[in-house]
This record gives C-alpha cells, structure tokens and sequence, in this order.
C-alpha cells in the first residue's frame, strides 16, 4: 500500500471515529452530564468547548474558523514537500490535519467543539484534540530531535 493510501485512511479513519464518537456522545447524553469509567479517575463528561485547547480563546469562532481554514489550505499546498520528508513528518502533519478538521467540522456544525475524555485532572478533550497533539509531537520530534527537514 503506498504512502498516500496509508495517509488518506490515516486521516479518513481519525475524522470518522472522532465524529462517530463526538455525535454518539450527543445523542446519549446531556451536556454537562458525567459517567464514571473509572472513578475517581476517569469519567466521560459531555462538554460544549466554544474555545480552544483548555478553553482558551473562548467564543472566538472566526479565529478558528480562519487558522483551520488556513492550516488546511497550507497542508494540501504542501502535501507533496511533507510527504517526501520522512514518516513522521508525513503522517504526523496527516494525522494533525485529520483533528484540526474534525474540529473544523465540530464548529461549523455546532458552534463549538464537543470533548468528552475527562480525566479530572486535565480540561475535558476529545480524539481530534489526541490527534492534533500526538501529530504536532511527531513533526516537531522530527525537525528538532532527529534534525530532518522538510524537502
């Protein structure tokens, strides 16, 4: 299977199960409402985010819009220098877009992002938020740890 494939079903499979999730979550349960996984640690908690990572910017929904609308144009201009660049970058920029998208899609469906992994000791996220971070950690692993560069 070539790289590109593994990329697209990289990237269809984290927006799909995120948004199966996400959508799942909203029809289950209430907002606000928690379930217990395993208590006291863990809990599924059903939170409208209208920020970003940890509420940040709240209410800012044209700067969201903008900057993922921005970050997706730059990803597609740039697909073909990130993909010749080594694995982690290729895939770790694809699997960063796949949760910047999913986000995106949250809030022009929404108006806000729906986060549900609840860990009490950290603010509420979800798998696109998983996804933008894990993808940002391997790119930036890769241009300062291992010294690649984008081509």
């Amino acid at each position: 299977m070539s790289g590109r494939v593994k990329a697209a079903f990289s990237f269809l499979g984290i927006l799909l199960i995120d948004q199966l999730v996400k959508y799942y979550v909203e029809l289950t349960m209430l907002p606000g409402e928690t379930i217990p996984v395993a208590a006291p640690f863990f809990h599924i908690t059903f939170v409208l985010n209208p920020g970003a990572a940890f509420g940040i910017f709240r209410d800012q929904q044209w700067l969201f819009l903008a900057t993922a609308i921005v970050f997706s144009a730059a990803f597609i201009a740039f697909y073909r220098r990130l993909r010749r660049s080594g694995s982690l970058i290729h895939y770790g920029s694809v699997v960063l877009a796949a949760g910047a998208v999913s986000n995106l899609i949250d809030r022009i469906r929404l108006g806000h992002v729906v986060d549900f992994f609840d860990f009490r000791i950290w603010p509420v996220f979800n798998i696109a938020d998983i996804a933008i971070v894990l993808g940002t950690a391997a790119v930036l692993w890769a241009l300062f740890v291992q010294k690649r560069e984008i081509r």
